[in-house]
C-alpha cells in the first residue's frame, strides 16, 4: 500500500479544531503574534539530511528487516558540488543499469537514506544510503543472458541492409539441447533483449544478448576489462598456407601493440600463431571491425573470423545457429 501523501494530522493533531474567543483566548495584534510565532518556530531538517549509516526508523514491534513504509518526499535536497544523478550513482554501485534505475524510481523502488525518491533526475551524494525494494530485486532475479553462436550472415543488433538482426534466432527451436541452466524458455526472455557487444556480419561465434543492464556494463561500458578471444584464418599476399613461416615477426609484434585506428592508439592485445594459418587475438577493446583494419595495416587479409571466450564463459560445444543461457554459476 502506498503511503498517504496528506500530513494535515501532524501538524494540527487528529480531530483538533480551532479554539474560539469564548475559550478564553485573548487574541493580540497581528503583528506581535506573528513575531512570537515566527521566534517559536524551528527549522525542521530537510529530507535526507541524515547521516548515511543512519537506520531508518521503525515503528514499534516492527522486526529488524522489515522498513515501516517510507515517507515521500519531494526531492532530494543536498548542499555542495559534490552530486550526482541518482541513477548514475546506481549505476555506480552496481545496482542496476541506469535505464533499469529509472524504471525503478518511477515505481517508487528506491530509497534514499530510507525515503522513496520516485522524481527522475534526483540527485544524491556519495555518502547518502540507497536501497531498493525486494520487488525490484525480484523482477532483477527474472532477467536473463543468452549466448547464441551467431552465424555469418546476421547482424549483431537492429536489422539493417536487408539482414536480420542475430536475435531472431532466439526461439524455442533453436534452443541448444546441451543447456544445463534448467531455465525453460519463455517469450518474456525476449523483451528488451540486446546484444552486449558487436560480431561483424561477416564473422562467427559468441554473442552475448541480455537483459540484465550490470550485464552490459561489465562487457561494454566504459571502463570494462573483460577480454575476448578471436581465432582468425588470413592469408598474406599470395600465401595461403604455412603463413606463420613468411610473415615477418617485426610486423606480428606491430599487431601486438603500436597500431592505431582512426588516430587513437590501440591498446595491448596478444596475438600469436595458432597454426600455420590461423592467430589467435585476445582484445580488452572492441572497435568496430578493430581485428580486420588491424590486420589490414600489416598486409594481412581476413578471410574467417570467430569469437570463442569473453571473459570466462566459452563458445564451447554450442552449435552454430543455436543457443543457451547462462547460468546461474557462471560468471564473465
Amino acid at each position: 500500500m502506498k503511503p498517504s501523501w496528506d500530513n494535515s494530522n501532524e501538524r494540527s493533531g487528529a480531530g483538533s479544531r480551532p479554539r474560539g474567543r469564548n475559550e478564553g483566548e485573548s487574541f493580540a495584534p497581528r503583528e506581535r503574534r506573528n513575531a512570537e510565532d515566527a521566534r517559536a518556530r524551528k527549522p525542521g531538517p530537510k529530507p535526507f539530511a541524515k547521516s548515511a549509516d543512519q537506520a531508518p526508523r521503525r515503528e514499534p514491534g516492527r522486526a529488524a528487516g522489515e522498513h515501516a513504509a517510507p515517507q515521500r518526499a519531494a526531492r532530494v535536497e543536498v548542499d555542495g558540488d559534490n552530486v550526482l544523478r541518482l541513477s548514475k550513482r546506481m549505476s555506480e554501485l552496481g545496482l542496476c543499469s541506469r535505464r533499469e534505475a529509472d524504471e525503478w524510481i518511477e515505481k517508487g523502488w528506491v530509497y534514499v537514506d530510507g525515503e522513496v525518491v520516485d522524481t527522475l533526475g534526483a540527485k544524491v551524494t556519495p555518502t547518502q544510503r540507497i536501497e531498493v525494494d525486494p520487488a525490484a530485486l525480484a523482477a532483477q532475479a527474472r532477467q536473463v543472458t543468452i549466448l547464441l553462436h551467431k552465424p555469418v550472415g546476421y547482424v549483431s543488433g537492429q536489422a539493417e541492409d536487408g539482414y536480420e538482426p542475430a536475435a531472431t534466432l532466439v526461439t524455442a527451436e533453436n534452443h541448444w539441447d546441451g543447456d544445463r541452466s534448467g531455465i525453460r524458455f519463455s517469450a518474456q526472455h525476449l523483451r528488451t533483449l540486446a546484444p552486449a557487444g558487436r560480431l561483424d556480419i561477416d564473422s562467427t561465434g559468441l554473442l552475448v544478448l541480455t537483459q540484465d543492464g550490470r550485464v552490459a556494463k561489465q562487457l561494454i561500458g566504459e571502463s570494462s576489462d573483460i577480454d575476448k578471444e578471436y581465432l582468425v584464418r588470413v592469408t598474406y599476399d599470395d600465401i595461403e598456407t604455412e603463413i606463420d613461416q613468411h610473415f615477418p615477426p617485426e610486423l606480428l609484434a606491430k599487431l601486438r601493440h603500436g597500431l592505431s585506428l582512426d588516430d587513437v592508439p590501440l591498446k595491448p592485445a596478444m596475438v600469436s600463431w595458432q597454426n600455420g594459418e590461423q592467430l589467435r587475438f585476445v582484445l580488452r577493446e572492441g572497435k568496430k571491425r578493430q581485428i580486420r583494419r588491424m590486420c589490414e595495416l600489416v598486409g594481412l587479409k581476413v578471410v574467417g573470423l570467430k569469437r570463442v571466450r569473453m571473459g570466462r564463459v566459452l563458445l564451447g560445444a554450442l552449435p552454430q545457429g543455436q543457443w543457451r543461457y547462462l547460468s546461474a554459476d557462471e560468471a564473465f
